[in-house]
């Protein structure tokens, strides 16, 4: 007979618990690391979760193997002890069910069952909701805010190339991504969250990446970054204005009761502990306009573009503008074609000596040059553009 690794039956007894209790801890601590619990995603937390979640097979077979070691050497004539066993499983199994069913980002935000893609003759999608429009080869495509807030990511195809539409709302950030890694076709699943912004993890090596930039932040292909295809957030009736041949996502009728059918988000009346905005400027759920020229990043207060409706700047070396439409959600920010030139907002159009554009740049005079501009939390964009500045107008004192 080989013998036993516990010295006393007491100590195999002792070893069942404990291994169950251990499991339970590092079950709890492998999804709060990854979700935005208390606490969590102040702390720089991330190298730690990944290590977690590489090694978790490992952990659970050596945990089971202790456990089930300490079972078959202990049980005999447990008496008060069976209790305590039976107690550190019953809560072991609880805690791992609890996590994999109900915690796990990826089984509380589920992927579409259909992506419909509608003409405008046939959408329903109402005009004053917030979109997250793409456009490429001519072709243009528009993602409620409704639909890719819940599902956090959209696979589908523009103008014959694969796409990934992403959207994370404690961030506010939308993104559009080519889901190719290494020239072949990735999958994603969602992980959870670092510093507030939702993780993705590819189905080829496990690596988690920033849905922010779609860069890998961990794992083997950690420093990867996927090509990112230029978006525009506005409301579904500027877009159509802009695009009268796109196409919209349509709500999955599976998951009608998760879609937010009010429009406190996407107006800013919500005042949830995480995707609430906070009005006042320069807070953390304060919103603002980011924008990114040459090296050099800058943020804009919200309230200031909305009542200003046009902010006339220069930005890496480049004289930039940035527009309000009169719905007070729709934007857009263009190079401006020198530091002369100056414009008002008058409907929906930009309006200068030479010219009127629209949104979407194009006008009676030269198209004026797009570029990139998020909406999103001060947090956010502090956060992921760590030298940016803040605009201040004229006379406004130094933050």
């Amino acid at each position: 007979m080989p013998s036993s690794p516990f010295p006393t039956p007491r100590a195999a007894r002792q070893t069942a618990i404990g291994a169950a209790l251990l499991l339970a801890a590092f079950e709890l601590a492998s999804v709060w690391f990854v979700m935005p619990l208390p606490g969590s995603q102040r702390i720089r937390s991330l190298e730690l979760a990944y290590a977690l979640h590489a090694s978790r097979w490992v952990v659970r077979a050596v945990l089971a193997a202790a456990w089930s070691a300490g079972i078959v050497r202990g049980v005999a004539g447990a008496g008060r002890w069976g209790w305590g066993i039976a107690g550190a499983t019953v809560l072991a199994a609880a805690v791992a069910g609890m996590v994999h069913t109900q915690m796990a980002a990826d089984r509380i935000f589920l992927p579409p069952t259909v992506v419909r893609m509608a003409t405008l003759a046939e959408n329903a999608i109402a005009d004053d909701r917030l979109v997250v429009g793409v456009v490429h080869d001519n072709e243009a495509r528009a993602y409620p805010l409704q639909a890719i807030a819940y599902h956090h990511q959209v696979r589908d195809s523009l103008a014959g190339r694969p796409i990934l539409v992403t959207y994370c709302t404690v961030c506010r950030t939308g993104r559009v991504f080519v889901p190719v890694v290494d020239g072949a076709l990735e999958t994603f699943r969602l992980v959870g969250m670092d510093r507030f912004n939702a993780m993705l993890e590819d189905s080829r090596t496990g690596s988690w990446w920033r849905q922010a930039n779609g860069e890998a932040v961990a794992g083997p292909r950690r420093g990867t970054l996927l090509e990112e295809i230029p978006s525009r957030q506005m409301t579904l009736r500027q877009w159509r204005l802009l695009h009268p041949g796109t196409r919209v996502l349509q709500l999955d009728p599976v998951f009608a009761d998760r879609y937010d059918r009010s429009y406190a988000y996407e107006r800013g009346t919500s005042r949830t502990r995480l995707t609430g905005t906070d009005p006042r400027p320069w807070q953390e759920k304060s919103w603002v306009v980011g924008v990114a020229v040459r090296g050099a990043a800058r943020a804009y207060d919200w309230g200031m573009l909305v009542r200003e409706r046009v902010i006339h700047d220069t930005l890496g070396g480049r004289p930039i503008v940035i527009a309000v439409a009169a719905d007070s959600a729709s934007f857009a920010a263009f190079v401006r074609p020198d530091t002369a030139w100056r414009a008002a907002m008058v409907g929906d159009s930009l309006v200068a000596e030479s010219g009127r554009w629209a949104l979407s740049g194009r006008g009676t005079g030269a198209p004026l040059e797009a570029l990139a501009a998020s909406q999103e939390y001060w947090h956010s964009w502090r956060t992921f553009q760590p030298t940016t500045t803040r605009f201040r107008a004229a006379g406004e004192p130094a933050p």
